[in-house]
């Protein structure tokens, strides 16, 4: 597919989905930057949402350039991931780098997936949103120095963790049902994916991530 081949409905319908994640991403790690213990972890943080609304611009403007309002596309998704910040709200600054450690991975592990099925150039757009690996060196690096200060602290952010990967299975099922259907079969690339083998690699990333971050699985 070239640049100048308009795509069907269901990358558009993706496209506005990681575009409305972006959003509220940028959203969320602005009024988390507020409950860092410094300056230097706030301003890191502000830099995180920084790229979020970056990457939110990109994927709106192909959106726009697709001859799609931006607004309109995103609207059928706007509950679903809205209910998953507002269920998943941190109490504090060791939460708020949980979440966003490993419920922006998760999320990433999915769309590398789901990438695979794109043409260009919205296969390279979905990759280049990817958070970048510093972000996630960072928060896993807070999260260490967390433990560290308080061991104990390790059985409730591993708690916190296992409640951030519930709540976004719920979110999956959400997004599935306020789907039109061409996303989900786009997902599921015509039922030539092997579901439970996509599983287990989510799983086996994520289970890898939390021991690189001192968390139980």
């Amino acid at each position: 597919m070239s640049a100048s081949t308009a795509p069907g409905p269901a990358v558009v319908d993706l496209l506005a989905l990681v575009a409305l994640g972006e959003l509220l991403a940028f959203e969320r790690m602005a009024a988390d930057a507020r409950l860092a213990p410094d300056l230097r972890r706030r301003a890191a943080l502000s830099e995180m949402a920084a790229a979020e609304i970056a990457n939110y611009r990109r994927l709106a403007d192909r959106l726009a350039a697709l001859g799609v309002l931006p607004d309109d596309a995103m609207a059928p998704y706007v509950e679903p991931l809205q209910a998953y910040h507002d269920s998943t709200e941190p109490r504090d600054w060791a939460e708020a780098v949980t979440k966003a450690y490993v419920g922006d991975a998760i999320t990433d592990d999915f769309l590398r997936h789901i990438a695979d099925a794109l043409h260009e150039p919205e296969r390279q757009l979905v990759l280049d949103v990817l958070h970048e690996s510093r972000y996630a060196q960072f928060a896993a690096a807070e999260i260490r120095l967390a433990i560290a200060a308080d061991p104990k602290v390790a059985g409730r952010l591993s708690m916190w963790a296992r409640r951030l990967v519930g709540e976004a299975l719920s979110e999956a099922g959400r997004v599935a049902a306020a789907d039109r259907g061409a996303l989900t079969t786009l997902i599921m690339q015509g039922d030539q994916v092997d579901v439970a083998g996509l599983f287990r690699r989510l799983t086996d990333a994520h289970t890898a991530r939390m021991a690189a971050a001192g968390l139980n699985n």
